[in-house]
């Protein structure tokens, strides 16, 4: 029973390992802010979470403790993200775009204005 978690875990920490290098490639390849948020948020949390399971998996004994703080990156890191990007949009940060189409703006130049009010 022990060695098929223990090849649970190993798997788990491979996956979480590879979703990392993936955002970290995604973060150095990405265009914009924005993107660059996505693929940055997506990709930590998803590998995060692997990589904190399979710690779990392997050490049994910690897997409540491990399931609280994966529920926290679950939570914490699209928010945060949300934030962000919100936060730069804001400022004027412009999206990357090839079309020059810009469709949020209309929606957050309404917020701001009964914001300001």
């Amino acid at each position: 029973m022990m060695e098929i978690l223990e090849y649970i875990g190993i798997a788990l920490i491979l996956i979480g390992g590879i979703f990392l290098f993936l955002g970290a490639l995604g973060i150095y390849r990405m265009p914009d802010v924005y993107t660059r948020l996505q693929a940055g948020t997506k990709s930590s949390t998803l590998g995060a979470m692997s990589l904190i399971l399979g710690v779990g998996f392997l050490h049994p004994d910690w897997f409540l403790k491990i399931a609280l703080i994966v529920i926290f990156i679950g939570v914490a890191n699209p928010l945060s993200s949300h934030a962000l990007a919100r936060a730069s949009y804001r400022k004027g940060v412009i999206p990357y775009s090839k079309s020059g189409i810009d469709k949020y703006k209309k929606g957050v130049k309404k917020q701001i204005k009964k914001f300001n009010s």
